[in-house]
């Protein structure tokens, strides 16, 4: 008997995993990347948690057909621009082919019955399990026992005594499990998305709303620097010395960037119209943000080289908000 695990290198994903392979079932782990992770650490830790359970591990990286869920969700928003439902059903699609392809009789999630408001609670989970043609087919071995009997726990292939009935966000009895699985260095928690955070949700929307054609590129520059909006042109200020060098790394060919010479300066990249108040209005932020003590500041720019200079003046903070992406 073979099983695919949805793990996301969190501690219910990896309890699910532990219930399942202590029924004795051949477990092969499915995560899938996304630059919307807080954690950082690439594939939240599952790369490791598979290790650890001695389980293979397949890596999807969520690409641009992911972006369309996220632009157009058929199930709307959270609180932000999380979009959870329409990404549980994306992922699940995947998960049900891959299950296909090396023979996995089922399919498991770490979910916990009502422990995430929008994605968790029992309409969503029909839902997902609908869209995703996947229904009675997946088990949550957490919440298993509140839940109608899948067909795995059905045809017998699991036991359902030997699995939960954990509900609501508390995470005392998994931290308990965890101490008696000897899990001590503990996952970080899944649901660490970006898109939850008003600020990157802001930045989210401003970039759906003035550009058609959305590359992960994109989404990746939305992580650095501070982000301005004048008329059409996006500014991105980096904020030190890595987020200028990734910023300059991440021009395009037809992006203007400035800096302020013989000083500690900001990289800032002006994308959209090169018009020339576009372009007072990125020096001035360059100058805003570099070390210059002087209120009328020399800003260098350039597509290439910055071979071109321009005097400006600092703005206002109040101008200066009325700029910010929010």
């Amino acid at each position: 008997m073979k099983a695919l695990a949805l793990l996301s290198g969190g501690l219910d994903s990896t309890l699910a995993a532990k219930l399942i392979l202590d029924q004795g079932i051949e477990v092969v782990a499915l995560n899938f990347t996304s630059p919307f992770c807080l954690c950082g650490k690439g594939g939240c830790g599952a790369i490791g948690i598979a290790r650890q359970l001695n389980i293979p591990i397949k890596i999807i990286n969520s690409g641009e057909d992911y972006l369309k869920v996220i632009r157009k969700p058929k199930h709307g928003y959270g609180k932000n621009m999380n979009p959870c439902i329409d990404c549980r059903i994306f992922m699940l699609n995947k998960a049900r082919k891959y299950a296909e392809e090396i023979g996995a009789s089922f399919i498991f999630t770490g979910e916990v019955l009502d422990e995430r408001p929008m994605s968790q609670h029992r309409k969503a989970l029909d839902i997902v399990e609908t869209e995703a043609a996947l229904n009675g087919r997946i088990l949550r071995p957490l919440s298993a026992k509140l839940l109608p009997k899948t067909e795995a726990e059905k045809k017998g292939w699991v036991d359902r005594e030997r699995l939960l009935d954990l509900r609501g966000r508390s995470r005392k009895r998994q931290l308990e499990m965890a101490k008696g699985y000897e899990i001590n260095d503990c996952p970080c928690p899944s649901g660490g998305c970006l898109l939850t955070y008003k600020e990157f949700a802001g930045k989210v929307r401003d970039l759906f709303e003035y550009k058609k054609r959305i590359k992960m590129k994109d989404i990746l520059l939305l992580k650095i620097g501070r982000h301005f909006r004048f008329k059409k042109n996006k500014i991105i200020v980096g904020r030190n010395q890595d987020e200028n060098k990734r910023l300059r790394d991440s021009k395009d060919g037809n992006d203007y960037y400035f800096e302020v010479p013989d000083c500690g300066s900001p990289i800032t990249l002006l994308q959209g119209p090169k018009t020339k108040k576009a372009i007072e209005m990125a020096a001035a932020l360059t100058a805003q943000y570099s070390d210059s003590e002087e209120n009328e500041t020399v800003v260098k720019f350039g597509m290439e080289k910055m071979s071109r200079s321009i005097t400006v003046l600092k703005l206002s903070d109040k101008a200066i908000e009325k700029l910010r992406i929010e």
